[in-house]
């Protein structure tokens, strides 16, 4: 697949509410770009990396976790991956599939934690120094019906069906202000057209 002069037009992140379906999207996709012949490097937030998944523990098995230090970690985890992992791989030319990316921490932490989303923007992006997704996909499911899929699910994932419809607003949000980069998805389709959406998605410039 042709692709313009930018590493970052090989990051892909996917996005949504909690059971959305985003590592089942995540596999299948990376199937179909490794069907084309390209690598593809997976990933995910938080985690990618040691410290990543060392953190990855803090941040969903503990207790209690301010949501001032939520969003500091989450951010740290994610500079490591994107410094250790996701440069190195677009910069060999890999295709970087991320499950989750600082979107997750503007909707999660700056909408429904209500810490403000471009505060907590600009504190992930000084981290990440422009290694961002050139495309995110958000996978739309019904609050309810998303946190109805988890069968255990971590603290972040017990907040409820009124934080997610934050979370969910969050992100219709940022597609609506960022069209040329967000793209929302309907989640209640079967995955294969899932993937067909985004192959389309990817074949156009940006």
């Amino acid at each position: 697949m042709a692709t313009n002069g930018s590493p970052n037009h090989r990051y892909i992140g996917l996005e949504g509410g909690d059971g959305s379906g985003k590592t089942t999207l995540s596999a299948a996709l990376a199937t179909r770009l490794r069907a084309e012949g390209d690598e593809v490097v997976e990933v995910r937030e938080p985690g990618g990396t040691p410290l990543g998944e060392s953190v990855r523990q803090l941040l969903l098995d503990s207790e209690q976790v301010e949501p001032w230090a939520e969003v500091f970690l989450f951010a740290a985890q994610r500079a490591q991956l994107a410094n250790e992992v996701i440069a190195p791989a677009l910069d060999r030319g890999a295709w970087v599939i991320s499950d989750r990316t600082y979107y997750s921490s503007i909707a999660y932490q700056g909408r429904a934690r209500g810490l403000g989303e471009e505060r907590v923007r600009r504190i992930n992006e000084h981290g990440l120094a422009g290694v961002i997704p050139e495309r995110v996909f958000v996978i739309e499911v019904d609050p309810g019906v998303a946190l109805g899929r988890q069968s255990r699910p971590d603290r972040i994932g017990r907040e409820g069906v009124r934080f997610q419809s934050e979370v969910r607003a969050a992100y219709r949000d940022l597609a609506a202000s960022e069209p040329d980069r967000v793209v929302l998805l309907d989640g209640t389709l079967p995955v294969h057209d899932l993937v067909s959406r985004i192959m389309e998605v990817l074949g156009e410039p940006i």
